[in-house]
């Protein structure tokens, strides 16, 4: 990608114009604010996204044709439940999958009695980042075939380019054991060994992302709920950062800078993810982003925007988070605009078109 507003915010260089990271999954907003029908013309709607607002970067489907409109049940907005109990609801444009997380451990002896290392191939394993992990020569060459083969493996000049890892650390046993086994086993000291195991096949990770032409690592770790931390203090400190500080020390001395992905409420763990060696966080709305402009000098931050205004609708509302988000874009380079907790395909088209209008009026330094 060309150097554009969002390298700029990534690399903190306070952008005139502020660009937009944003979770869109709402097409009947981006029908509404197009008067292109998403469902029958999915790539011109979002080439008229963004040439109405260009800070947005809305992904652009590399087709224009048309897309199933969602049905469950023969009610669009309905819960779908298939003969084994498991449920689909819609997302976005479709609907969702249903994540077997743990499915193959049936206690908590058998997660103990787990080793992610003699594994090695997750291939087969219902996962984010399901992937063979045995041999690093091969997870590069895996990884390498994301970047343009003129590359030659290096970053052209004047180009920027990230990659993520969704499984940053505490993801791995949430995704392997499924949340309820994870919260049983945690505490018990066997489950140490496989903590370290999981570390292990993140180190061959982030060693390959080393070698890669890249700017910027995303790393996704769920380490907070919107209410704050389910896990407590002391086990993150102990299991958690001491491997992320690890592991961002290695991006850093290759070049590499760390944006950390987390949904939830962040503030208790805000200054260990800086400590660390992040560059910047991408949160939800619950966290209080002025409170890390303010201590963080001119961190990355985006997420501050929150749906459930856009979803109530009322303009005055949407009009005053607008204006605070733009109030703590005054306090760093690397702010940008987003609504954190995701625009999901329920949110009022009328208030993502009002927000996205008083962006591209006012988000300006």
């Amino acid at each position: 990608m060309k150097q554009d507003e969002r390298y700029q915010a990534y690399k903190r260089l306070w952008p005139k114009r502020i660009p937009h990271w944003e979770p869109l999954s709402c097409p009947d907003g981006m029908t509404y604010c197009t008067g292109i029908d998403f469902y029958e013309h999915p790539r011109l709607c979002a080439l008229k996204m963004n040439e109405l607002y260009p800070m947005l970067y809305a992904g652009v489907p590399d087709k224009d044709e048309p897309i199933p409109r969602p049905d469950l049940d023969g009610k669009s907005n309905s819960v779908s439940i298939d003969e084994h109990g498991r449920r689909s609801v819609r997302w976005g444009a479709s609907t969702s999958s249903h994540w077997d997380w743990g499915i193959k451990f049936k206690d908590v002896e058998e997660v103990l009695a787990f080793s992610p290392l003699e594994l090695g191939d997750f291939t087969d394993l219902p996962l984010n980042e399901a992937r063979d992990y045995r041999d690093e020569e091969k997870l590069f060459q895996v990884y390498s075939t994301h970047f343009p083969a003129e590359w030659g493996g290096k970053l052209p000049e004047g180009e920027w380019e990230y990659v993520g890892f969704y499984n940053t650390m505490i993801m791995w046993p949430i995704l392997t054991f499924g949340w309820e086994l994870f919260l049983e086993a945690a505490l018990d000291p066997r489950f140490e060994r496989i903590m370290d195991e999981f570390a292990e096949i993140n180190r061959r990770v982030f060693r390959t992302f080393t070698r890669l032409p890249v700017t910027h690592v995303l790393c996704h770790d769920d380490i907070v709920g919107s209410r704050g931390p389910y896990m407590s203090p002391a086990w993150m400190r102990k299991f958690i950062f001491p491997r992320y500080e690890e592991f961002w020390g290695i991006l850093r001395e290759a070049g590499k800078e760390v944006i950390m992905i987390t949904d939830g409420c962040a503030d208790v763990f805000v200054d260990d993810i800086f400590a660390c060696g992040a560059v910047g966080i991408f949160t939800e709305p619950y966290t209080d982003f002025k409170a890390i402009a303010r201590k963080h000098e001119n961190c990355f931050l985006v997420g501050e925007g929150d749906n459930r205004v856009l979803c109530r609708n009322n303009p005055e509302e949407i009009k005053a988070m607008v204006h605070s988000m733009i109030e703590t874009s005054k306090m760093t380079g690397g702010y940008m605009m987003g609504i954190g907790n995701h625009i999901p395909w329920n949110t009022s088209p009328e208030g993502l078109k009002l927000y996205l209008d008083l962006c591209h009026e006012l988000a300006h330094r």
